[in-house]
């Protein structure tokens, strides 16, 4: 009996790149809405992507190759792959997507001088973040394509053109969803589009203001705390923000939006169980928040009297606070 001691050889970045192209192309074949079929041309694309995996990100034994990691993804650029692995996701398995999230981080990572590739091809094909947004509706690819955009959004185009398109607007819908899982990823790529780039979060509040804040002030009153206590809790991180010092000053001063101003001023200071943290918040900034609760008035009216009150409360636990802060110091 004759045996082999010679490994196969391994596939170049081109071989790869064009097999992985060939077998997600197979999946729009006729048959394939054979059961078998699909498994079968599924069963390629997994062994393509586990193929990819090695490259990117090693086998376990040997460290990838940058050189391999750059031409691997260059190829597949050149290849018009990205769109597939996009526009295919809806249908694979668990593992091809979970190796998909991976092999993007470490692509969309990759550059050649100061050009980002993957980056640079999505910036001429933006209608894949617009589908990768609406795949929160697919329960069994939401998380993926949450990671999927996170990763996106960490380069300051890709996230402009989210916050600017169309698509901006389903997250108001995404983040309240009765799926706690989904909800909470769409909710973690919602943040990174309001926190991470701070100067493009500004343009786009003043640009957007009204429309913005509008659809807001839904999240701040929705009936699922969680949605609520977290839309307060990112409401202050991306008002406080230097650039949207502006938009702050613009916002609390808004007579429509006074009950949401009271909401988030309530949390803190009417909870008997502060943390220390925001004692020293409430302790520092005693005259600034007593100035605007000062300054804030609804008028006349039993629901107005009720405002008064509650604003006259949240003011004396203010100082009280401050007073207690205050010996703790020189004590």
């Amino acid at each position: 009996m004759a045996f082999s001691f010679f490994k196969p050889r391994s596939k170049s970045p081109q071989e790869i790149a064009r097999a992985t192209k060939d077998s997600l192309l197979a999946l729009d074949s006729p048959t394939v809405v054979e059961v078998k079929v699909l498994e079968k041309a599924l069963e390629e694309v997994d062994r393509n992507f586990s193929a990819i995996k090695v490259i990117l990100c090693g086998d376990g034994e040997a460290e990838p190759s940058p050189d391999q990691i750059l031409q691997l993804t260059i190829e597949i650029c050149k290849d018009d792959v990205i769109p597939l692995l996009v526009h295919k996701l809806l249908i694979f398995g668990w593992q091809a997507r979970k190796d998909l999230a991976l092999c993007w981080s470490v692509m969309l990572k990759q550059q050649v001088g100061d050009i980002y590739c993957c980056v640079e091809y999505i910036e001429n094909h933006l209608d894949l973040l617009d589908f990768l947004v609406v795949c929160y509706d697919n329960k069994d690819a939401a998380l993926t394509c949450g990671s999927m955009l996170r990763e996106c959004i960490k380069f300051q185009s890709l996230a402009k053109y989210i916050m600017d398109s169309a698509s901006f607007q389903f997250f108001f819908k995404y983040v309240d969803l009765p799926i706690f899982d989904v909800a909470s990823d769409a909710f973690a790529t919602f943040k990174d589009l309001l926190t991470k780039h701070s100067k493009e979060v500004s343009e786009y509040l003043t640009c957007h203001y009204d429309e913005f804040f509008e659809m807001y002030e839904k999240l701040l009153t929705s009936p699922n705390y969680v949605t609520r206590r977290q839309s307060l809790k990112l409401l202050s991180d991306f008002l406080l923000e230097p650039p949207n010092s502006r938009i702050m000053k613009q916002y609390i001063l808004e007579i429509r939006y006074l009950k949401v101003i009271m909401t988030l001023l309530r949390v803190f200071v009417a909870n008997p169980n502060k943390t220390h943290e925001i004692k020293i918040i409430l302790s520092k900034n005693c005259e600034k928040l007593l100035d605007l609760l000062n300054s804030l008035s609804m008028g006349k009216g039993s629901e107005d009297e009720q405002f008064e009150e509650e604003k006259e409360m949240i003011v004396k636990e203010i100082e009280r606070v401050s007073r207690v802060m205050n010996r703790e110091r020189t004590s």
